[in-house]
């Protein structure tokens, strides 16, 4: 092997390295994702790094939902079409994607980043729930829908939340109904599966 070869070498260790931290890319799949940008051009790379950093620089957290947003705030939040009195509240961005597919809700977003989960540090701190309460002061809100994923920590994060801070405020709480696998994730939940859940929930 030449001087050479090990800097190439060294060079696609990196690649791979770096696509098998990502979420769901295991040895085999950074391979062939590795592979197949080394067979292609280089403008396509440029292509992928350019839409990368963009991303990066463009896209925030939205101040009022914490929902990804490229404007001052999302899409979302400031569409006056949107019915305000409702916050359905998810664990994460992609799950306000998820809802957006089904067509079946036109309330608002709040996003907590994350569910309880004491054993990995996670408390009510970490979350977003005091911009939560923050959003429910002053009355206009006249519906919570608590669509946190039906595993262990969403379950008890929607409780947690339900029977603490939102019973007391005389507001609609409901939670999303049956159609939903229990231990699954909304992000991978068909359209039509989310769509009834949400049109058939329930108050808790």
């Amino acid at each position: 092997m030449t001087p050479t070869d090990g800097i190439k070498n060294q060079a696609l260790q990196r690649l791979l390295d770096e696509l098998g931290r990502l979420p769901g890319v295991g040895p085999k799949s950074a391979q062939r994702i590795a592979y197949h940008l080394l067979e292609k051009d280089s403008e396509e790379a440029r292509r992928l790094t350019d839409a990368i950093l963009d991303v990066k620089s463009l896209v925030h957290f939205c101040p009022v939902c914490f929902s990804y947003a490229t404007g001052e705030t999302c899409d979302v939040c400031a569409d006056s079409g949107r019915d305000h009195s409702i916050i359905c509240v998810v664990s994460e961005p992609r799950d306000v994607s998820a809802i957006e597919r089904t067509h079946s809700y036109n309330g608002t977003y709040h996003v907590l980043g994350g569910a309880f989960s004491p054993l990995d540090g996670i408390g009510e701190e970490e979350l977003h729930v005091k911009e939560l309460l923050s959003r429910l002061a002053d009355g206009s809100v006249a519906e919570v829908i608590l669509a946190t994923n039906p595993d262990v920590e969403g379950e008890a994060t929607a409780t947690y939340l339900a029977r603490k801070y939102l019973a007391p405020l005389n507001i609609k709480v409901t939670r999303l109904a049956s159609g939903l696998p229990v231990g699954g994730e909304l992000e991978f939940a068909d359209e039509v599966t989310l769509g009834r859940a949400i049109e058939g929930r329930q108050a808790i």
